[in-house]
């Protein structure tokens, strides 16, 4: 059984169609033509603007969420203070010694020891935790394109990581310059490598231009990568407590594990856990490596967690988008 068409209503404000009875309106035939300010060819015209979306488009809604959630507040700002607060009670400490026996930056490395962990959460929490809240959905539904997601979260982390551990260093390289310079070198610990170039004409320590940028820029570079790293494992694992303990594991348990190997035939395999790992790399950017005589510096290291970062980076491309969310 067939029914008729049914008449359509004229679009708002148009005049009234000649012949037709009140409340009553033609149907649709071939010699109609369509009402005023209906959309060519028929069919429904959006007052809203379309626009072609691109990466910009990300960026922004990955900077609005960034800012806007409260884990990012908290973790930023304990590490602030950690990296800054700490730093200042070490330069205290080692002011009321004649001669600290360290460069004159290298107190900075303890305070960034603890705030590297807090840069690490947050680098976890930005992908976790829009999938243990489901947001994920909503997200790669608004951007189909799902490399453009991680690509925009990890653009965003970074350089919001990058410039604020780069402002904490910079703060307390400043408050250990004005506390610890005037200490004068003793002769014995003039010609000593970690002293090289750290000491003036008059005998008294200082930092150069290259130590300045190790301890300042250098290490926040590194923990900026520990945490664009951490943000990596998050894409891949998904959930945040595995994350977490994941990268806690990989900046810790090599010294944990080397300090357990007393046994002389695991003397190499020591070595080698100690002068290899991350914290290993970080010390070697305030002048204290851990060997004198190691096979690779600060910036060797810092180049080896960049290529590892990098490859977890693509890993975790090719798995979003492949995998169901």
């Amino acid at each position: 059984m067939s029914y008729p068409p049914q008449p359509s209503a004229p679009a708002p404000g148009a005049p009234p169609v000649p012949g037709a009875a009140p409340g009553q309106f033609p149907a649709a035939g071939p010699g109609l033509a369509p009402p005023p300010g209906a959309p060519a060819g028929g069919g429904y015209s959006s007052p809203i603007p379309i626009v072609r979306t691109h990466l910009g488009h990300a960026f922004a809604s990955e900077w609005t969420k960034i800012r806007s959630v409260r884990s990012t507040m908290w973790t930023l700002g304990i590490m602030l203070v950690l990296v800054v607060g700490v730093g200042f009670l070490i330069a205290l400490a080692m002011a009321t010694d004649d001669w600290v026996g360290a460069p004159l930056l290298s107190g900075g490395l303890f305070g960034l020891m603890l705030g590297q962990i807090c840069i690490v959460t947050l680098g976890v929490l930005v992908i976790t935790s829009e999938y243990g809240t489901g947001m994920i959905r909503t997200t790669l539904t608004a951007s189909p394109q799902r490399w453009r997601v991680l690509a925009a979260k990890a653009v965003v982390f970074f350089v919001l990581a990058f410039v604020l551990t780069t402002a904490a260093c910079a703060i307390t390289a400043l408050i250990h310059s004005s506390v610890l310079s005037g200490q004068t070198v003793p002769e014995y610990e003039a010609g000593d490598p970690m002293f090289k170039d750290s000491v003036s004409d008059s005998g008294e320590l200082i930092a150069t231009g290259g130590q300045w940028f190790d301890a300042t820029v250098g290490a926040a570079l590194y923990v900026s990568l520990l945490g664009l790293l951490a943000l990596a494992v998050g894409a891949i694992l998904r959930h945040s407590a595995g994350a977490i303990t994941t990268m806690v594991g990989f900046i810790l348990l090599p010294l944990i594990i080397a300090l357990f190997m007393q046994a002389e035939s695991l003397r190499d395999v020591q070595r080698k856990l100690i002068e290899y790992s991350p914290l290993s790399g970080l010390a070697s950017l305030f002048g204290i490596p851990f060997f004198d005589d190691a096979d690779v510096g600060g910036w060797g290291l810092l180049g080896m967690l960049a290529a590892v970062t990098g490859g977890m980076l693509l890993l975790a491309f090719s798995l979003l988008s492949k995998r169901d969310v």
